[in-house]
């Protein structure tokens, strides 16, 4: 299989609709077998590119290590995950989203596939949460490496007693309309953001 070379990052992001969600699923080692047309549309790469690569193929460097860290530590462990992510197109320009990981197990129980929905995450929210304790972690592991990066994000989270997923959550629905906020019997947050 040939060497596909990352882009270089421009700073400038991918036009896309907003409105649509990005979908994919991976073999439990995160190599790509699907990706919806949304995916290759707002990724930029073929469809022939995409498959049977790494799903880090559109990892952004502005992306600290140890976030991807702690989504492998959950879905590893069978745990689904949310989280904000910025990724690169084959063009250097960025998304940002809210991604859904859900992970499928067969009937022993034993990880068979991780699927991924993605939306467009609110600018706004990015800005306020996200970049500054994203660039803080990143700061941290070019000095320190990774390790410090985790503790520090261990603390920052303990600091606002959550863990990663609830934090994600709450500057989520902090940045929802009121009436978006009201819950829902049957389903859950992330259900709801999803649609499914």
């Amino acid at each position: 299989m040939g060497e596909i070379t990352r882009p270089t990052p421009i700073n400038k992001e991918v036009a896309w609709d907003k409105s649509k969600i990005i979908m994919s699923k991976t073999d439990p080692y995160g190599v790509i077998e699907y990706a919806n047309e949304t995916f290759i549309e707002v990724s930029g790469y073929e469809e022939h590119e995409l498959m049977g690569r790494p799903h880090n193929i559109i990892r952004h460097p502005d992306m600290p290590r140890v976030v991807f860290k702690v989504l492998w530590d959950y879905l590893k462990r069978g745990k689904n995950i949310h989280a904000i992510v910025k990724n690169l197109s084959k063009s250097g320009r960025y998304y940002w989203v809210i991604t859904d990981f859900e992970v499928k197990t067969n009937a022993k129980g034993v990880i068979t596939n991780y699927y991924s929905r993605r939306r467009a995450a609110p600018m706004e929210i990015v800005q306020k949460h996200i970049e500054p304790l994203y660039e803080k972690l990143l700061q941290i592991e070019a000095v320190t490496g990774m390790d410090a990066s985790e503790k520090y994000l261990v603390g920052y989270l303990e600091e606002k007693g959550k863990g990663y997923n609830e934090f994600i959550e709450d500057i989520i629905t902090d940045g929802l309309p009121r009436e978006d906020k009201q819950p829902e019997e049957k389903k859950g947050f992330f259900s709801r953001l999803f649609g499914r």
